[in-house]
């Protein structure tokens, strides 16, 4: 391996073309900046520069080398700063938007367990199914379904592979006709959620086998505007739900839900940790990404 040390005086002299240059700019004495760099050489088998009296310019060699030994280093500085990160206290208050059913369901024990390893570390939660605003309510970061449209606000995903699930309980599959097609949708007591004043009744799927796509209006006697209630009156036999896989993963796995007409995909519907400034991905942030998305990924695993 070559010496850390080196390499970091090869691209010091590489950026400043000269040997007393790089070595006032590091601290050391010409000669020891040479001796550095015909060590490396030594190791590598050819020639980094080509020297003259007048001038030191990069030979062909060190030319392609070069942008290597930068990647590299900025790898290892960012890797190390990772870790002195980690070994910080976290602290301060995260003021945090989310949806309301996967936040009192899923994300909020999460969250207390995230608070739990960091004691120090304060929280201001903002529930809803509607998108706050993230300006005008002061919030850091917030956890919404699918990119957001602005196109302004940065976006990294915490559950990409999420999507939705066509699901109902035994007691109204066993009590209703079978779902084949997305078409018969039009046959059932369909559970719609509304935001942003808008219902989503179109709901859209994709045949697994076949790549074919459907786009189906539903309609049915119970709607609302929190995500947790549909989901309780499907659970409760009321009808057929177009669920998210985090908000129900528990809820198939125990049977209290039933995935229906599975050869058919719901759409994706990513989860993402948006804010507005990416000096807001602070340590205390991006742990918190870490830990949901290590933790979520279970909720994935029923796919």
């Amino acid at each position: 391996m070559k010496s850390l040390q080196d390499i970091q005086v090869f691209i010091e002299t590489a950026r400043a073309n000269s040997f007393s240059e790089a070595a006032r700019n590091l601290g050391q004495t010409p000669a020891a900046i040479s001796k550095a760099i015909q060590r490396l050489e030594s190791e590598l088998g050819f020639s980094l520069f080509i020297r003259s009296t007048r001038r030191l310019r990069l030979s062909k060699q060190g030319e392609q080398y070069l942008p290597y030994c930068i990647s590299a280093l900025d790898q290892l500085q960012e890797g190390l700063t990772s870790i002195d990160n980690r070994k910080q206290s976290l602290s301060g208050l995260l003021k945090i938007s989310m949806p309301s059913d996967t936040g009192r369901v899923i994300l909020i024990p999460l969250l207390d367990e995230f608070l739990d390893m960091h004691p120090n570390l304060s929280v201001q939660v903002h529930l809803s199914d509607s998108y706050a605003d993230i300006y005008s309510h002061s919030i850091d970061i917030a956890l919404r379904f699918g990119e957001p449209s602005d196109s302004s606000l940065i976006a990294m995903p915490v559950a990409k592979g999420n999507r939705r699930i066509l699901c109902a309980s035994d007691s109204y599959i066993q009590s209703h006709p079978a779902i084949d097609s997305p078409d018969q949708l039009t046959e059932h007591n369909c559970l719609c959620f509304s935001v942003h004043e808008g219902l989503l009744s179109k709901w859209n799927f994709t045949h697994q086998l076949t790549g074919e796509t459907k786009k189906v209006t539903v309609d049915g006697n119970r709607k609302a505007s929190d995500g947790n209630v549909v989901r309780q009156w499907a659970i409760n036999g009321r009808g057929v739900a177009y669920k998210s896989l985090i908000d129900i993963a528990e809820d198939l796995r125990s049977g209290a839900l039933i995935e229906v007409c599975a050869e058919w995909r719901g759409e994706n519907a990513p989860l993402y940790m948006v804010f507005a400034n990416r000096s807001q991905y602070s340590p205390a942030v991006r742990q918190l990404r870490e830990f949901l998305q290590s933790r979520l990924d279970k909720y994935l695993e029923y796919i």
